[in-house]
């Protein structure tokens, strides 16, 4: 007999703190002892990428705070809020550590990487999450997104083919652009 399987998909991307923070809720979420009666579930992910014209290379986060929110001060008001939010599910984010916001187009390929194969994907997003936003690591480098691969048990260097291929990269902006035209901002 088939285990029936619910399927949750969503749609976030690597470099959100909310995002990080509603991943957090939705893992707390089931577990509570309701979901317990609940079918097989699984989560897809699907990119998202909040500055999808951001540079292959980044841009100072500096550079990044001016543009998006007119200035460190700005940033650090609304900033402390997401660091509140966090704190209240179990995330102690290092948001001022953060030097480099990268392009997350590969990232979103390591997660779809995982996703064809039996690895883990929540716990590549998670590695991801905590790269960024934890370790002050540029996710936007193939060679970081090799080794967050290599530690989640998965080959490097087959991970590193597929988030440089330019197929692979094309098919994530292909999903990118299709959440988009469904109206999520």
């Amino acid at each position: 007999m088939n285990t029936p399987t619910l399927t949750i998909d969503v749609v976030s991307d690597v470099v959100c703190p909310w995002c990080y923070i509603g991943k957090r809720k939705l893992e707390a979420a089931l577990a509570l002892p309701d979901a317990a009666g609940l079918p097989n579930v699984v989560i897809r992910w699907h990119p998202f990428q909040l500055n999808p014209d951001m540079p292959a290379q980044g841009i100072s986060r500096q550079q990044y705070l001016e543009d998006k929110f007119g200035g460190p001060q700005r940033a650090a008001e609304i900033y402390e809020r997401v660091r509140a939010a966090g704190n209240a599910v179990g995330l102690a984010l290092n948001i001022d550590g953060i030097t480099l916001q990268p392009n997350t187009l590969a990232a979103h390929a390591l997660i779809a990487f995982a996703q064809l194969g039996d690895a883990d994907a929540s716990d590549i997003k998670e590695r991801l999450l905590k790269a960024y936003f934890v370790e002050n690591r540029f996710i936007g480098s193939a060679d970081v997104l090799a080794e967050i691969a290599e530690e989640a048990g998965l080959n490097g260097e087959d991970a590193r083919a597929f988030v440089t291929d330019p197929d692979q990269l094309a098919a994530v902006a292909q999903a990118d652009a299709h959440v988009r035209s469904l109206g999520i901002r």
